[in-house]
C-alpha cells in the first residue's frame, strides 16, 4: 500500500498537455508516430501522463500525405488553455506555399507560450522562418539539411543528429525520429524506467545507435565543395579505394602542388583531404555490405582500409555503429 504521502503525490500529478501541429500535406509519421509515444506514458497509478492535441490554423478534417484525413481542433482554441510542449509536423517543402505561410502567421503568436517548442522532419524549416532557431543547433532530414543550412544561415545545423535541443527548443530529424524525441522529452518528463517502458512497448530501441549518417543514401554533401572544385577528384578516389591515396597522390592528380592542394581542399569541402577519403571509403564500405556477402574482413580490403580494425574505427567515429551491425541492419538478410 503507498503511504499518504506518496498517494497525495500521485493525485498532484497533472498530465501535461501536447499539441501537434499538423496542415494539408502533412507527414502521417509525424503526427501519430510522436501521438502514439506519448499516448502511451502513463504515471505510476496508471492515468495517461499527456493530454494530446492535434490542431491545424483552421481547426477540422486535413489530409496527411497518405490521403489519410485527420480531425484537427482549430489552434487557437488549442492554445486557449496552458500548453506543456507545441511540436510542428512536416511536409512536403515543394508543395504550394499557401499551405503553410499562413500556418506560420497564425503560429507566430503562440511560439513564446509553451514550455517546450519543438519541430518533427521539416518542421524545422516552419520554426525557422519565424526566427525561433536563430542562433540555436538544430537538425531536420537529412535530405534537407543543408538546404535548411542555406535556407537559414542563422542556424547551426547539424546533419547527423536524431534530434537536438537547444533550452527550449527541440528538432527532430526525419519521420521516425520525432518518436526518439518524444522518448525523450517522457524521460525528461517523467523518468528513465516510465520512457524504457513505451520503448519496449512499441518496440523500439529507447536511444538509437548512430545518427542519421546510418541511413542517407549518400554522403555526397559532406565530401564536395561547395562550387563541385573536386568531384572529378571524389570520383578518382571512389575508383582507386585500394590504392595508395595520400596528399601528395591526391595533389597530382588534382595538378596542384601538395601544400595548395591541402590549404584549398580545406578551405573549398571544410575538411582535410584524409577525412574525405576516410569518408568515401565508409561509403563505399557500406555499399558492400548492403548488397554483397563477402566477410567484413574482404570488405574492407576492398574498400581500402587494409584491416576490418581500422574499418571498424571508421564506421563508429562516422555512422556509430560498427560494420557488422551496420550489416545486420541494411544488409540483404539479417544475420540471427
Amino acid at each position: 500500500m503507498p503511504s499518504k504521502q506518496a498517494t497525495a503525490s500521485l493525485k498532484g500529478q497533472r498530465a501535461r498537455k501536447v499539441v501537434i501541429v499538423g496542415y494539408d500535406g502533412a507527414n502521417l509519421m509525424d503526427i501519430c508516430g510522436p501521438m502514439q509515444a506519448f499516448s502511451e506514458a502513463r504515471f505510476d497509478d496508471g492515468r495517461r501522463a499527456y493530454y494530446l492535441v492535434l490542431a491545424s490554423e483552421a481547426g477540422g478534417p486535413i489530409t496527411t500525405d497518405t490521403g489519410v484525413i485527420l480531425d484537427t481542433v482549430p489552434l487557437n482554441t488549442a492554445a486557449i488553455r496552458s500548453i506543456d510542449t507545441l511540436l510542428v509536423s512536416g511536409g512536403d517543402l515543394d508543395g504550394p506555399p499557401a499551405t503553410t505561410e499562413s500556418l506560420r502567421t497564425c503560429l507566430a503568436k503562440y511560439v513564446n507560450r509553451p514550455r517546450r517548442l519543438g519541430s518533427i522532419c521539416t518542421g524545422a524549416f516552419i520554426l525557422a522562418d519565424l526566427g525561433v532557431l536563430d542562433g540555436l543547433r538544430a537538425t531536420t532530414h537529412w535530405a534537407f539539411c543543408h538546404r535548411l543550412a542555406q535556407h537559414c544561415p542563422a542556424v547551426t545545423v547539424d546533419p547527423d543528429a536524431i534530434f537536438v535541443t537547444s533550452g527550449r527548443v527541440w528538432t527532430s530529424a526525419g519521420v521516425s525520429a520525432g518518436i526518439d524525441m518524444a522518448l525523450a522529452m517522457i524521460e525528461e518528463d517523467l523518468d528513465h524506467r516510465t520512457a524504457l517502458e513505451v520503448a519496449r512497448g512499441m518496440v523500439l530501441f529507447f536511444k538509437r545507435p548512430g545518427g542519421q549518417s546510418q541511413f542517407s543514401a549518400e554522403l555526397r554533401q559532406q565530401i564536395s565543395g561547395a562550387n563541385g572544385r573536386f568531384d572529378r577528384l571524389h570520383h578518382w578516389i571512389r575508383s582507386n579505394l585500394a590504392t595508395d591515396i595520400s596528399v601528395p597522390v591526391l595533389a597530382n592528380v588534382a595538378h596542384m602542388s601538395p601544400r595548395n592542394f591541402a590549404r584549398v581542399y580545406v578551405r573549398e569541402t571544410g575538411e582535410s583531404p584524409a577525412r574525405a577519403v576516410e569518408r568515401i571509403r565508409v561509403e563505399a564500405a557500406r555499399r558492400l555490405l548492403e548488397t554483397g556477402h563477402d566477410p567484413v574482413h574482404t570488405v574492407a580490403r576492398r574498400a581500402g582500409f587494409g584491416d576490418d580494425e581500422r574499418m571498424r574505427r571508421a564506421f563508429v567515429k562516422i555512422l556509430g555503429v560498427s560494420p557488422q551491425d551496420y550489416r545486420n541492419r541494411f544488409g540483404r538478410t539479417a544475420k540471427t
